[in-house]
């Protein structure tokens, strides 16, 4: 939590920082805990920001569950015996 403050508090208009995050801004205060904190790097993080918001499932997520479904698929076909 410091340490990204720190980052967006020394980059704050003198540089470029590229974001990435799978929660949407209402949730940080569940990673810096205390609110003041929160509205000060999310302030720093937006001011002269452009945000692109992808929605889209995460790459591993996919991977993960296409790795499991074979197994999965033969675990639950009556009759097969597991290898």
């Amino acid at each position: 939590m410091e340490v990204l403050f720190t980052l967006l508090a020394e980059r704050y208009e003198r540089g470029s920082v590229l974001l990435s995050s799978n929660l949407p801004f209402s949730k940080w205060e569940q990673i810096f805990k205390d609110p003041m904190t929160t509205a000060a790097a999310i302030d720093r993080l937006i001011h002269h920001s452009v945000i692109i918001e992808l929605n889209l499932q995460s790459y591993r997520l996919e991977e993960a569950q296409q790795k499991n479904a074979p197994a999965a698929a033969q675990e639950s076909t009556p009759g097969s015996e597991p290898s």
